[in-house]
C-alpha cells in the first residue's frame, strides 16, 4: 500500500487537493468498500482535514489506492463518491490517516463546520482586497473587527461539534460564547465613544433611542453582579 510521509497533502493525491487550501476539523462519517474478493467493508471514519476536493480520514481499517469509496456524512446528510489516495504517515513511520479525492468537489459534504471556516477564510482575502484597495480606514477597521468575531465564533462552534463527535461536555463550550459577545460588546462600546467625540454619532442618529434603551438595561442587570476587580 503506498505511504505518502510528506507532511502537506502529498504528491500523490493529486492537483485539484492541492488547489484550494485545507482546514482542520473533526467530522464523523462512515465509509463503504468493497475488497478484492468483492466483500463489502463498513468503517467508521474520522475526518481531520479536508477541502472542497477530498481530504484526509482516519480509519481503524484502510482501503487499497485506487479503489472507490462511498461515504456518509450523518452530521451533513450528504453522501458521496471518493477515491482513496495514498495513506499519509510521520517520518517516523506513524500512520495519520487516508487521503481521499471527492469525485464530485463539493463545499456542503464536510458539514457546517467546514463552510463556516471556509467563509471565514473568505472573508480574511476580501479584507486584504478591500485593503490593497485604499478603503476608508474605519470601515475597514469595521469590517476587520467583524471578521474576527466571525472567526471567533466559527471557533466556538468547530469545538462544540467536536466535543459532541466525542461524546464530551459541551456545556463549557456555551461560556466562551458569552465571553466572544462580551469582548464584542467592549470593543463596540469603545468605538461608539469613540464616534462621540468625534461627533459622529448627531440626535438623529438612527437608533440612538434602543441603544440607550439597551445600555439601561445592562446596567440594570450588571448591578446585581459582583465586580470581581471590587476587591482588589
Amino acid at each position: 500500500m503506498e505511504v505518502d510521509s510528506a507532511p502537506g497533502t502529498g504528491s500523490g493525491e493529486g492537483k485539484d487537493l492541492r488547489r484550494s487550501p485545507r482546514f482542520a476539523l473533526l467530522a464523523l462519517l462512515e465509509v463503504r468498500w468493497r475488497d478484492s474478493s468483492g466483500s463489502l467493508i463498513k468503517e467508521t471514519a474520522y475526518a481531520r482535514e479536508v477541502n472542497a476536493h477530498g481530504g484526509l480520514l482516519q480509519m481503524t481499517t484502510y482501503p487499497n489506492p485506487g479503489q472507490v469509496l462511498e461515504i456518509s456524512n450523518p452530521g451533513s446528510g450528504d453522501s458521496t463518491q471518493a477515491r482513496a489516495v495514498a495513506l499519509r504517515a510521520t517520518p517516523e513511520g506513524d500512520v495519520l490517516g487516508m487521503g481521499v479525492e471527492l469525485v464530485a468537489p463539493s463545499d456542503t459534504f464536510w458539514g457546517i463546520t467546514f463552510r463556516i471556516k471556509k467563509a471565514s477564510n473568505d472573508l480574511v482575502k476580501l479584507e486584504e482586497a478591500l485593503r490593497a484597495g485604499g478603503l476608508d480606514q474605519r470601515v475597514l477597521r469595521d469590517f476587520r473587527d467583524a471578521v474576527d468575531y466571525v472567526r471567533k465564533t466559527a471557533w466556538v462552534v468547530y469545538e462544540w461539534q467536536e466535543r459532541q463527535i466525542r461524546h464530551r461536555d459541551t456545556a463549557t463550550v456555551l461560556p466562551l460564547l458569552t465571553a466572544e459577545r462580551i469582548r464584542r460588546a467592549t470593543q463596540l462600546a469603545k468605538s461608539i465613544v469613540a464616534d462621540l467625540e468625534s461627533h459622529e454619532v448627531r440626535p438623529d442618529t438612527a437608533g440612538l433611542t434602543e441603544f440607550l434603551q439597551a445600555i439601561q438595561q445592562i446596567q440594570e442587570r450588571l448591578a446585581g453582579i459582583p465586580n470581581p476587580d471590587a476587591n482588589d
